[in-house]
């Protein structure tokens, strides 16, 4: 525990106060302070218990995307190659901090592929720009 002293204008300085304010929040009892003499003498542990307890640190926001797509019109071989293609792709981001998570599926019935994409909104976006991109040029 700090046993530093400040007088009322050290305080105001540090607390970017006028003197007068200080003294205000004496006389209100806001701010302990001990008199000696014809001055204030105000203690590191009152100056802190003025400011209040610090304030939790801000809880940084967070946004996932999850989507559905369906391909159709895809035999066997292409959608195992864009199957490949996604996957690697959801694997190998630079600079990545948090996953991107891909399922895919073939329904050979219908020669549709269906991609459940989960992850962050930048990534999700480029994966799905990446897919369209790959949709115009099979076209």
């Amino acid at each position: 525990m700090s046993t530093d002293l400040y007088s009322v204008e050290q305080v105001a300085e540090r607390l970017g106060l006028h003197v007068r304010t200080v003294r205000a929040y004496i006389r209100e009892g806001k701010l302990e302070a001990t008199r000696v003499g014809k001055q204030y003498r105000i203690s590191e542990a009152a100056v802190r218990a003025l400011l209040g307890p610090a304030a939790a640190p801000a809880v940084p926001r967070h946004a996932d995307a999850s989507c559905v797509v369906e391909l159709d019109g895809l035999d066997r071989a292409t959608a195992d190659r864009l199957k490949t293609l996604v996957l690697a792709s959801a694997q190998r981001r630079p600079g990545a901090t948090e996953p991107l998570r891909v399922q895919a599926l073939h329904d050979e019935a219908r020669s549709r592929l269906k991609l459940i994409i989960v992850g962050g909104l930048r990534d999700t976006a480029d994966l799905l720009l990446m897919l369209d991109t790959w949709m115009e040029s099979a076209s």
